[in-house]
């Protein structure tokens, strides 16, 4: 039986043979015209080590597909490095880089009328960018991840790239040697894969796994070690089993299963980009999904484990204690997880989880028990106020208590904040304002893991408060809130603070407030004019123009 969407085009005369020419020019047989043609998106590139280990998991991809029977196509999708881009004006095209991957795979697999799709990458928006574009398609499709980075190592301590980000505040606070800074920055990175704590990409890649579109335990394993080359061709069968059932994403990407995804977002203490992207993902799937309904299963779901960037472990310390499987079935036993939702695997995810314990080993401390738990509630704290009517994200793990009311600290760029924490002007009780840096107004929203890096690495974590309309990096902790929005660019309040203004953070109370009176913030807001856009032409014109605010997922076709 034919299941190959091209051959049925192919059948209906001879106005189809230049069609078939060009394949017969790659060295197809007539044959091949019977298989399922399953594209492969290479995330591959030597820009960042989260994707210079790829190409061999694109070269198991296709030994996998052809083995099942089925026809690889392969083609490129790009990558920017959040790391080496951060700080830099290159941060903002980070975010743009998440709808280029997306319309890479909707054009290709559309253009090429591909019967399903393997993506391929490593790096924080490869995830996100990636999952767009398959649900845009939706054909059978199926998210293959490249794997974490094994850690560094210094004196005894497991280094990954945050810590190079702290040890620059730790060193300029002179709390470090220029030795062991320059050890630290030499040995954080061993070899290739993805950051290791759980930060955006091991955010991305654990939701993917739980949302049904990745299979199980593979969104852990390191890039380096081999099981990720043998979980790439199980997954090249599944996929063109898939295309036999088809079996798309559509039906896989319910607001049941996002729930599930937020829910191990939650109980892992993942990233607070995680908001942003599943806005996005929501939204190409065609799921009512509002950041509010964040805010809902964070209240009921509890942090079970005990990561990095404020906790103690990495993703593969994660991955030898039982993997996301594990974290999924004691949340499945205590009933925060529908067991119901289908998988790629074409079984449901009680189905997967049969074989897997109900409670964490006894032998290691990485995944918690559901009675004691690191804390009863997740960690990405919607707030609102007259600061941020629209929502804002606050990560409120690591800390001691997240509240705190002080003067603001204004800054309209990036650059200058970082320099004033270097310089020393930033004290305790200070409440850092990064505005302009949204998804208009940056353009691209960049992250800002150098001034919030430098702050832990001088002890300011706890007691400077920092918000901004940017992001933050997975790797990001303290008293931070991002994606405020309305953004400044659009006029939102936080356009409005001056230096001295008083600001309360307080996430006990799900607030984010400007202490300053209704009639002078009108005052303010009559004598406020829209900043020229910094881009006028060009991929950042474009996205500063169309991006939604971040409380809808800062996608351009809404």
């Amino acid at each position: 039986m034919s299941f190959n969407r091209r051959s049925r085009n192919i059948t209906e005369g001879v106005a189809r043979a230049p069609n078939r020419s060009m394949y017969y020019g790659m060295g197809y047989k007539d044959e091949d015209f019977g298989k399922p043609m399953i594209g492969v998106a290479n995330g591959h590139s030597t820009i960042t080590p989260c994707n210079s280990g790829l190409q061999r998991l694109a070269d198991a991809a296709v030994e996998g597909l052809k083995a099942a029977g089925a026809n690889p196509q392969i083609f490129g999708t790009p990558t920017i490095s959040d790391g080496m881009a951060m700080g830099t004006e290159g941060m903002k095209y980070s975010l743009v880089s998440r709808e280029v991957i997306a319309d890479c795979v909707e054009t290709c697999v559309g253009g090429q009328w591909m019967d399903g799709v393997i993506v391929i990458g490593g790096c924080d928006k490869n995830m996100p960018g990636g999952m767009m574009g398959m649900l845009r398609a939706n054909v059978p499709s199926l998210y293959v991840y490249g794997g974490t980075i094994l850690p560094g190592k210094y004196k005894g301590q497991d280094l990954n790239i945050v810590s190079v980000f702290e040890a620059v505040g730790q060193f300029t606070a002179g709390k470090m040697s220029e030795e062991d800074f320059c050890e630290i920055e030499h040995r954080a990175i061993p070899g290739s894969g993805s950051c290791g704590g759980m930060y955006t990409a091991n955010t991305m890649s654990s939701s993917f796994e739980a949302l049904g579109m990745s299979l199980p335990y593979s969104s852990t394993m390191a890039n380096v070690e081999d099981e990720v080359v043998a979980n790439v061709k199980q997954a090249a069968a599944v996929l063109v089993e898939a295309v036999k059932k088809d079996l798309k994403p559509r039906d896989i990407v319910t607001k049941e299963a996002i729930e599930n995804a937020v829910a191990v977002i939650m109980a892992t203490g993942g990233s607070t980009n995680a908001v942003l992207h599943f806005l996005a993902i929501a939204h190409a799937a065609g799921v009512e999904w509002t950041i509010d309904d964040f805010e809902r299963v964070r209240r009921r779901t509890p942090v079970l484990c005990d990561l990095k960037p404020s906790g103690k472990y990495l993703a593969i310390d994660l991955h030898r204690a039982g993997g996301i499987p594990q974290v999924m079935k004691v949340l499945l036993k205590a009933g925060l997880l529908h067991g119901d939702c289908m998988t790629i695997t074409g079984k449901t995810v009680a189905e997967n989880l049969a074989g897997v314990p109900d409670a964490p080993r006894a032998d290691q401390d990485v995944i918690r028990p559901i009675d004691k738990p690191l804390y009863a509630e997740g960690h990405l704290a919607i707030l609102r106020g007259n600061l941020a009517t629209e929502g804002c994200v606050a990560k409120i793990t690591g800390l001691k208590n997240p509240v705190i009311t002080g003067p603001a600290r204004v800054f309209d760029d990036e650059q200058s904040a970082l320099a004033a924490i270097m310089a020393g002007q930033i004290k305790a009780g200070d409440v850092m304002v990064l505005r302009y840096l949204g998804p208009k107004g940056g353009p691209g929203m960049p992250e800002m893991l150098a001034p919030t890096g430098a702050l832990i690495g001088q002890g300011l974590g706890e007691s400077v408060g920092l918000i901004t309309d940017g992001r933050f990096s997975g790797g990001t902790w303290g008293m931070v809130v991002g994606h405020v929005a309305p953004e400044a660019y659009e006029g939102g309040t936080i356009a409005l603070v001056q230096e001295g203004d008083s600001i309360t953070i307080d996430a006990h109370q799900l607030l984010l407030q400007l202490n300053v009176a209704d009639d002078e913030l009108a005052r303010r807001r009559t004598a406020w004019k829209a900043p020229a856009p910094r881009y006028t032409r060009g991929v950042l014109a474009k996205f500063a123009k169309n991006a939604s605010s971040a409380s809808s997922g800062a996608v351009l076709d809404k």
